[in-house]
């Protein structure tokens, strides 16, 4: 039997030591204690740096929102009046805090600075220190933030088309201005102008164009010629052979003859005539001789000598009387004479100057002119050098359901419709205001229509060009293009105020004017890619209202009956507004963004209704008017984070 030894044996390969050398189990603390640091730094990093994100996040979107409405209080006008409104500081403050409160996030040091750049964008600083939580163990008691932002008003491309009241009503000067309304429309225009021009950036293209418009308006200048009739029939009058008058008394002188006396003639003075030069390319440059002439002394004495009378054969028959006169003349009598560029005035010396002469008179019929009053056709080949510019309308038709407008019959209302050459009913009629007379008013517009033609010797029927207002044609409409200060100002300087208040004319053509589907598809094409912003503002100063006398774009209402007549179911009045009504309708189906604006006048609801909600605007004087163009070049304007 053997014993086995108690005394460790190290060398022995499955001994102790060779256990405890091998087991790995004791090392795990040391590892765990040596990995805690690294481990807390990555945690503790992604948690605050995470805190950290959010909050610069936060602050990015707090700084934007600080420097847009920062930029929207500013608006467009300080690119012509200089003047930062007071609040635009406050307001962009007051967005940022409300977008990062201090001490969101535990943050702390917050700070928000904005500055007013050239272009007039707004930029803005944001600087934020956030606090750390595990990191401070490593040193890093917080992270500082900072951001940049910038807000800035810029427009697309943009086509306005401004349709403007120039009716005899804008001479008059509202309660609170001190110039007409014509002259404060044009300032507000220029300013409104120099706003766009002032926020819109590189290649982006803004073009204006006008329709002036009262009783009519003014295109002849952009129409073609195959556009335009070559003739057409106008309610007028031409000769219609003579009838015999009353008879009266035909006086004349005869034998004269000198008895005795002097009269003799000599140069008085000399001075230079005054020139007057063309107003126009057609006038010519003519002279004149202005100085007053001397007072006259003359002083003549009548005898009556004798007196006969004798049967006159006529016709018409009758009595032939000559008296024999002797006269006596003394005295200086004066006059001019025009050599050239020189004024002679002379004078004749009469000293007890006697002449004798016969004063004859004799029966004389007076031949009396008839006129028939018709529709009267004309050639108007030669509109352009013979007309102002304004045009009547193409075929339409009275329409009696407005809920249903038949446009194959209302041309004048198919805004896109482009003439066919040779067919009148698509084609536009010159205006011949001196050739139109209204049967049977008289002069004084007393009387009634007659539609049915005519006949008389009387020659003083009703003209419309004879009164003011009546047949006004205003200043050319104007086609979109860009323009510079210049241009407007050239543009504006013919803008006149004469005529009524036809609504419905003035939508039409602006309608006309700016769609990219009609009459000018290509020039109003969108270019470059880039969508078009189409804008039409429309401004007036008073309600509607037409005459029945005026000669105006349906020629004369009551005689050519096209939309309207006296036994019409509506009045003019509601003709004209209905017709603008579906005019404003059919501009806003080409995305064409309506604007109203009364001037001086209260709006209607026609008018509201044509522009919609938030596009119309009440203004009583300059100021008012002035803020009405600022808020619709804002909302023209694309703002927007430039950076």
């Amino acid at each position: 039997m053997s014993c086995r030894s108690n005394k460790f044996d190290t060398s022995a390969p499955n001994g102790l030591f060779a256990r405890l050398l091998h087991d790995r189990a004791g090392n795990t603390l040391a590892m765990i204690a040596a990995a805690v640091v690294p481990i807390l730094a990555m945690v503790g990093g992604g948690i605050d740096m995470g805190r950290s994100y959010l909050s610069q996040t936060r602050l990015q979107q707090a700084c934007d929102a600080g420097v847009l409405a920062a930029r929207k209080k500013l608006g467009s006008q300080i690119v012509t009046t200089g003047i930062v409104p007071g609040n635009v500081v406050t307001v962009g403050n007051k967005f940022f805090n409300l977008n990062f409160r201090n001490g969101a996030y535990g943050s702390a040091n917050r700070d928000f600075q904005m500055t007013l750049e050239d272009n007039y964008a707004i930029s803005g600083t944001a600087s934020v220190d956030v606090p750390t939580t595990i990191m401070t163990i490593f040193g890093y008691t917080n992270v500082p933030l900072q951001v940049e932002c910038e807000a800035a008003l810029n427009f697309s491309n943009t086509d306005i088309m401004f349709v403007l009241d120039t009716t005899g009503s804008m001479t008059t000067v509202n309660p609170d201005d001190t110039d007409t309304r014509i002259d404060v429309l044009k300032s507000v225009v220029r300013s409104f102008h120099a706003q766009i021009e002032g926020s819109k950036g590189p290649g982006i293209r803004v073009r204006y164009g006008f329709v002036p418009y009262s009783t009519n308006v003014n295109v002849g200048n952009l129409l073609q010629d195959d556009w335009v009739v070559d003739n057409w029939t106008y309610q007028s009058r031409e000769d219609y052979g003579t009838e015999p008058g009353e008879v009266v008394d035909h006086r004349y002188w005869d034998n004269g003859v000198q008895i005795s006396g002097t009269a003799k003639t000599k140069s008085v003075t000399s001075y230079a005539s005054t020139l007057h030069k063309a107003t126009s390319e057609a006038g010519v440059d003519y002279r004149t001789c202005d100085n007053a002439l001397p007072a006259s002394t003359i002083t003549q004495t009548y005898t009556l000598i004798s007196t006969a009378s004798e049967p006159y054969v006529g016709p018409p028959a009758g009595t032939k009387t000559t008296k024999h006169y002797r006269r006596v003349t003394n005295g200086d009598a004066y006059w001019v004479e025009q050599n050239g560029t020189t004024c002679h005035v002379k004078s004749t010396t009469y000293d007890n100057y006697i002449d004798e002469f016969d004063e004859i008179t004799i029966p004389y019929t007076r031949t009396q002119q008839r006129y028939r009053y018709a529709p009267i056709a004309r050639d108007v080949s030669n509109w352009r050098t013979e007309t102002s510019g304004c045009m009547e309308e193409r075929t339409t038709y009275e329409i009696t359901d407005w809920d249903n407008v038949d446009l194959s019959r209302a041309l004048d209302l198919d805004l896109d419709l482009v003439p066919a050459a040779g067919n009148p009913d698509t084609q536009w009629r010159p205006m011949y205001p001196n050739v139109i007379y209204e049967r049977s008013l008289n002069s004084d517009a007393t009387g009634s229509f007659t539609p049915a033609a005519v006949v008389t010797t009387d020659p003083w029927f009703f003209q419309p060009s004879w009164v003011p207002n009546m047949a006004a044609c205003p200043a050319p409409a104007r086609l979109l293009d860009e323009m510079d200060t210049s241009d407007l100002n050239t543009y504006l300087a013919t803008v006149t105020p004469s005529g009524t208040t036809y609504h419905d004319i003035g939508m039409i053509w602006g309608g006309r004017l700016i769609s990219s589907t009609g009459l000018f598809t290509a020039e109003n094409a969108d270019i470059d890619g880039k969508t078009t912003s189409r804008n039409l503002i429309f401004l007036t100063d008073g309600q509607t209202e037409p005459y029945d006398i005026a000669y105006g774009a349906y020629g004369v209402e009551p005689l050519d009956q096209r939309r309207w007549s006296a036994t019409s179911s509506t009045t003019l009045v509601q003709t004209v507004e209905n017709r603008f009504s579906v005019a404003c309708a059919e501009v806003k189906k080409r995305n064409i963004t309506v604007w109203v604006i009364g001037f001086g006048t209260a709006l209607t609801p026609m008018m509201t209704e044509c522009a919609g909600p938030g596009h119309s605007f009440e203004a009583a004087d300059s100021a008012q008017l002035n803020d009405a163009f600022n808020k619709i070049a804002a909302a023209l304007g694309d703002l927007r984070i430039s950076k």
